[in-house]
């Protein structure tokens, strides 16, 4: 999903147009090194940088392993102006993106201990232009990336409904979306989860539910007579998973993934 454009803005971004600071002759070698445990991510991104800039990568590891202080997690080769270069914008998204792979991982983590069928979901609660690089990141630690924008799927929102009503919103955006495009609709109130999943909605998402109301709403969309995923959204943290896990809830959708995750620390040394 990254184009040159993408890296050239990144770059154009660190470097500036008259760099002095990384004006460095000769060869040299390169490693990107861990300095906390966690999950490491996005080095898809940080290889295309150094790719850009006319840099080897001669090694590094799969994203989603786990990963300790001191771990070389990228090795590189490669003029010593373009190495240095590239090195703050490789630091930069890695460390991002593991930060997320990280949390990611902690959440699915806590999940599996009480459902192992429960799935962890992100949200459209991403970085402006880094949003692949995100939705990458939670996959690398066992997440799932939800819609990727807003054609993947349809959701019907509190405001679809203050203006149509539920079952009238349900009703116009089916008339609207491909077969193969699912609905997705939120509802506030468990009573209203049983009457979205007969009104033809593919997913009922349970938005901003306690874990008592929404193992409440669960049980109801499971007693109605329509086939329906359900999902449950707003505020969950990775300490309050596993009492959502235990509700019977099909999906867990959770913005802090990508929206909150702390930057995984790394290092990068040359010589």
């Amino acid at each position: 999903m990254l184009t040159d454009s993408d890296i050239e803005r990144w770059l154009r971004e660190d470097v500036g147009h008259h760099d002095v600071t990384n004006d460095v002759p000769g060869e040299t070698t390169g490693r990107l090194v861990a300095t906390e445990a966690g999950v490491v991510a996005g080095l898809d991104a940080a290889e295309a940088v150094f790719d850009y800039l006319g840099v080897t990568v001669r090694e590094r590891i799969e994203d989603g392993t786990l990963i300790e202080p001191g771990d070389v997690v990228l090795r590189v080769e490669g003029p010593a102006q373009a190495v240095l270069r590239g090195e703050r914008v490789a630091v930069n998204i890695t460390g991002h993106a593991a930060g997320i792979a990280t949390k990611t991982d902690a959440a699915v983590a806590a999940a599996r201990e009480v459902d192992e069928d429960v799935r962890i979901a992100a949200t459209r609660k991403t970085t402006p232009g880094l949003r692949g690089v995100e939705k990458r990141a939670v996959v690398a630690a066992g997440g799932d990336t939800h819609r990727l924008d807003l054609s993947h799927m349809v959701m019907v929102k509190d405001n679809h409904v203050a203006e149509m009503g539920l079952e009238g919103a349900i009703e116009h955006f089916r008339e609207r979306a491909s077969f193969a495009t699912q609905l997705d609709v939120e509802v506030e109130d468990p009573a209203d989860a049983p009457r979205a999943a007969e009104a033809g909605a593919d997913i009922v998402l349970l938005d901003n539910m306690t874990p008592a109301q929404t193992r409440e709403a669960v049980d109801l969309v499971a007693a109605s007579d329509a086939d329906a995923l359900t999902e449950a959204s707003g505020g969950i943290t990775v300490e309050t998973v596993p009492d959502y896990a235990a509700t019977g809830v099909d999906v867990l959708s959770m913005g802090s993934l990508t929206h909150s995750a702390p930057t995984l620390d790394l290092s990068f040394r040359t010589g």
